[in-house]
C-alpha cells in the first residue's frame, strides 16, 4: 500500500479552500489526470462520488467522503478499480491563512508495481496540493 502525507500553506481563509475541496463535480477543471468528478449521493455530511482518473491508465472509483466544515473531510473506498483507498484533508487556520495537510493510502486492484503506485502519490501529490492552493487562492481575489 502506498501511503503519503503533506501539508500546504494557502493564503486564503479556512472556509475558501474547504470549499475547493468539496466542490467535487469541479475537479476535472484544475485537476491533471482527472477526467470526471460526479457526485453521486448526499446523506447528511457523508457524499458519495464516482471518480475517474487517467494517469497511467483509467482508473474508476467510488468514495464516501465525510465533511466535517471548515476543518476536515475523510474518505473511504466504496467501490472501484482500487483495493483500498483512505484518506484526509485536515484544514487549521494559521495567521495569515490556513495549513492544510493532505493523507492518502492507496492500494490498486489490478497490477500496477508498488514502485509505480508510490512514485503516483509521492510525486503527483504535491503538484495536486498546489492546484487547490491556486484554485482557492484564485477564487479569493475575485
Amino acid at each position: 500500500m502506498a501511503k503519503a502525507e503533506r501539508t500546504i500553506d494557502v493564503n486564503v481563509a479556512p472556509g475558501d479552500l474547504y470549499a475547493v475541496i468539496t466542490g467535487y463535480a469541479e475537479y476535472a477543471e484544475f485537476l491533471p489526470g482527472i477526467e470526471s468528478a460526479m457526485v453521486l449521493s448526499r446523506d447528511g455530511d457523508t457524499v458519495c462520488v464516482r471518480f475517474v482518473l487517467n494517469i497511467v491508465k483509467r482508473v474508476a472509483y467510488t468514495l464516501a467522503l465525510v465533511e466535517d466544515p471548515p476543518r476536515t473531510v475523510r474518505w473511504s473506498l466504496v467501490e472501484g478499480d482500487l483495493r483500498a483507498n483512505t484518506g484526509s484533508w485536515q484544514l487549521a487556520p494559521t495567521g495569515s491563512g490556513v495549513r492544510a495537510t493532505y493523507k492518502v493510502e492507496v492500494e490498486v486492484g489490478m497490477f500496477v508495481p508498488g514502485a509505480i503506485v508510490s512514485r503516483l502519490v509521492g510525486e503527483t501529490l504535491p503538484a495536486t496540493l498546489h492546484a487547490f492552493a491556486a484554485r482557492a487562492e484564485s477564487r479569493s481575489e475575485d
